[in-house]
């Protein structure tokens, strides 16, 4: 199997794709997230091309600190866009995330999880995926005590949960694929590397 780079500091895409046979080193993107995301929102880019514009600039700026030419490069990005249309960003703090959590509680949002391929240096395959969820109404009560149950954990997620943890109690109703709620399109993925030779068919 040929050398695969995860573009991203997420310990969860690098387990779902270890967990499915699938060996990468991770090199987090030294890009600036937020001020990106700023200028994309001002000049009102949609979030489907917004989450794959940034994983483009990830796997771009990770090519540039790579000295092997052959690996392949996957790069992601997902956007948590709101019933109105906003988009979140991780939360700061506990502070932040339990502003977050009442800002979602009973509503519906979108994750938007965008995937880039790169091989020599060149992009050559993207996919892009979109999940719904339902969250039903929270307390804060209850959100105090997830939050201090959770931990730190639910601050690397835009979202403030993890649907395959304790997440999965802030919701009634999910519309999508599970792996892209958890940050990547996972199989889109598995066939972009069949495809690339880098996984047996």
């Amino acid at each position: 199997m040929g050398r695969i780079v995860l573009a991203s500091a997420s310990r969860a895409r690098a387990s779902m794709l270890e967990a499915a046979g699938v060996a990468v080193d991770r090199m987090p993107a030294a890009i600036d997230e937020h001020a990106i995301r700023e200028a994309l929102l001002a000049e009102s880019v949609d979030a489907v091309e917004g989450a794959t514009i940034l994983a483009e600039m990830k796997g771009k700026a990770v090519l540039q600190r790579l000295a092997e030419g052959g690996a392949i490069v996957l790069a992601c990005d997902q956007l948590l866009v709101t019933e109105d249309g906003r988009w979140l960003d991780k939360p700061g703090g506990v502070d932040h995330a339990r502003a977050q959590l009442l800002d979602l509680s009973g509503h519906v949002h979108s994750l938007v999880s965008s995937v880039v391929g790169f091989r020599g240096g060149e992009r050559i395959w993207h996919h892009v995926d979109e999940a719904r969820l339902w969250m039903r109404p929270l307390s804060e009560a209850f959100i105090d005590g997830y939050l201090n149950d959770a931990g730190d954990s639910v601050l690397q997620s835009v979202g403030c949960y993890h649907l395959e943890g304790r997440g999965a109690q802030l919701m009634t109703r999910i519309e999508g694929d599970f792996f892209t709620i958890l940050g990547m399109p996972l199989l889109p993925v598995l066939q972009f590397l069949r495809d690339q030779g880098i996984l047996a068919r």
